[in-house]
């Protein structure tokens, strides 16, 4: 057997492989948790290098996920705010999340539209930026995080900061390298299939973060918990089956299910933990999880069909 062969039995089998290592190794993520935006920035890069700027542009598919996006988390909201805040603040989080600075690697790998997946969360995130200091100024916890202190230029300084660099960098620099560099874009566009075992790396180490945040919560909590981290499980379901139907009426069904079912929920849990209740944020901590499951689903059955 080649060594072709071999890695084409195997390859099926590394995303569930990444996921349970996460889980059994989490207590020594801590030590490599620093690599992961670097991790993401290669992926992005590689695959930036694979589309035209002129590829980018705002289309019906991206009105209609960011309605969902923001619209249907506020219902959401305000449906479970009677029966339980916490729960409803968790639930909004994983609807109002942005989406992934690497749902155009997933995309990518899944032979979808990563023009279209990349505008969208380029919009996705900006709109966050700004819509988060009216939200979270109504739904937040000023008592504890102060955030009628904080203006709304510094809410959306800070989200920027953390989202700006790590989306809007790979881009430019794909884009200068097919403008003064066009061997060394060309050779990066030919190595996409590295996005694959570099995501496998980078999901082993956010699979052991979810793992570590959960557990590390006070165990009188446990009730809450496992109601927010099976109305993340519900409402990840269903972005991934909302986005896929919109999508499918544009035209980019897998853009469409990425774009809205792929959270950046590394930023989800900050933005819980700075301006909501605290607990809120094993909302988007246990979206991880979900999202990974369905991520790596995906992949297996694309890989196995190839």
């Amino acid at each position: 057997m080649t060594g072709t062969e071999i890695r084409q039995r195997i390859k099926p089998w590394i995303l569930p492989f990444s996921m349970v290592g996460g889980v059994l190794f989490h207590d020594a993520i801590a030590s490599v948790e620093f690599i992961t935006p670097y991790l993401i920035f290669v992926m992005l890069l590689i695959t930036f290098c694979k589309v035209k700027p002129n590829e980018f542009r705002i289309t019906r598919l991206s009105w209609l996920l960011l309605s969902v996006q923001v619209v249907g988390a506020l219902i959401a909201y305000f449906i479970l705010l009677p029966f339980n805040s916490i729960v409803a603040q968790a639930i909004f989080m994983c609807i109002f999340c942005p989406t992934a600075t690497a749902a155009p690697v997933v995309t990518g790998m899944l032979r979808g539209s990563i023009p279209r997946v990349t505008t969208y969360s380029i919009m996705s995130n900006i709109t966050v930026a700004i819509l988060s200091p009216i939200i979270f100024s109504m739904i937040g916890e000023p008592a504890s995080h102060n955030i009628h202190t904080t203006t709304s230029f510094d809410i959306q300084l800070m989200i920027l900061s953390r989202i700006g660099p790590l989306l809007l960098i790979p881009l430019l620099l794909a884009i200068l390298l097919m403008k003064y560099a066009p061997k060394t874009h060309q050779i990066i566009a030919r190595h996409q299939p590295l996005s694959f075992y570099i995501w496998a790396v980078a999901l082993f180490i956010v699979m052991g973060r979810a793992i570590n945040f959960v557990i590390n919560e006070p165990a009188n909590e446990i009730p809450t918990m496992v109601a927010i981290a099976l109305g993340s499980g519900v409402v990840c379901c269903l972005q991934f089956w909302i986005g896929r139907k919109i999508g499918y009426l544009c035209g980019y069904k897998i853009a469409g299910a990425q774009g809205l079912g792929q959270k950046n929920t590394i930023l989800a849990i900050w933005m819980a933990l700075t301006w909501l209740h605290p607990l809120a944020s094993v909302g988007p901590a246990a979206y991880i999880v979900w999202q990974n499951i369905i991520n790596s689903a995906q992949i297996y059955n694309v890989t196995k069909r190839q």
